[in-house]
């Protein structure tokens, strides 16, 4: 059986989650739909995958090699998530232009501001429009990446001394015999 490492794991999980990402556009025009939840799925499922793969391994298992083992699958998915968004969004000035529209709407319907500040307000939003979302990707995959590594590199932990301490059962009352 090949061995993978987990910048491998994250490279393989990074391009799923890419192409469902593309393959969810294109057939619905946006990504805001549940259809995005997949990617979320896979990403979530390929640090498992990283994970499950490591407790298999005979080695000293601690919460700092499980995390180090997940944190090396979740920043190669994060870093080629980022570059996928950021490419993304220059080669799609629409939703740049759908978001202003849509700024604008919000701040008319607030009605505090005047036609020059609502103006000034959305030629700012779309100046950093790619950037405050390249900035809300890093932070929510780190985020949803680290939660997921501790959780999971917890339960695998627990779950490996809970048979430890069986396997050391038996073989005291084997002993006994």
């Amino acid at each position: 059986m090949i061995s993978l490492s987990p910048t491998i794991k994250g490279l393989i999980t990074a391009i799923l989650m890419i192409t469902a990402s593309v393959l969810i556009f294109n057939g619905q025009g946006s990504f805001e739909n549940n259809l995005q939840y997949i990617t979320y799925g896979l990403y979530i499922g390929g640090i498992v995958w990283t994970l499950v793969s490591y407790s298999h391994k005979e080695v000293l298992k601690t919460f700092k090699t499980y995390f180090t083992e997940g944190f090396k699958c979740f920043i190669v998915i994060t870093f080629l998530m980022v570059i996928f968004t950021v490419g993304f969004l220059k080669t799609n000035p629409g939703m740049r232009e759908e978001m202003a529209q849509n700024y604008r709407t919000e701040l008319i319907k607030k009605g505090d501001k005047t036609p020059a500040e609502i103006d000034s307000m959305v030629i700012q939003a779309k100046e950093y429009y790619v950037t405050m979302v390249a900035s809300m990707t890093i932070f929510g995959y780190l985020l949803i990446g680290a939660a997921t590594t501790i959780i999971f590199s917890l339960i695998l932990l627990l779950r490996n001394k809970k048979s430890s301490f069986e396997q050391m059962s038996s073989f005291k009352s084997d002993q006994q015999l």
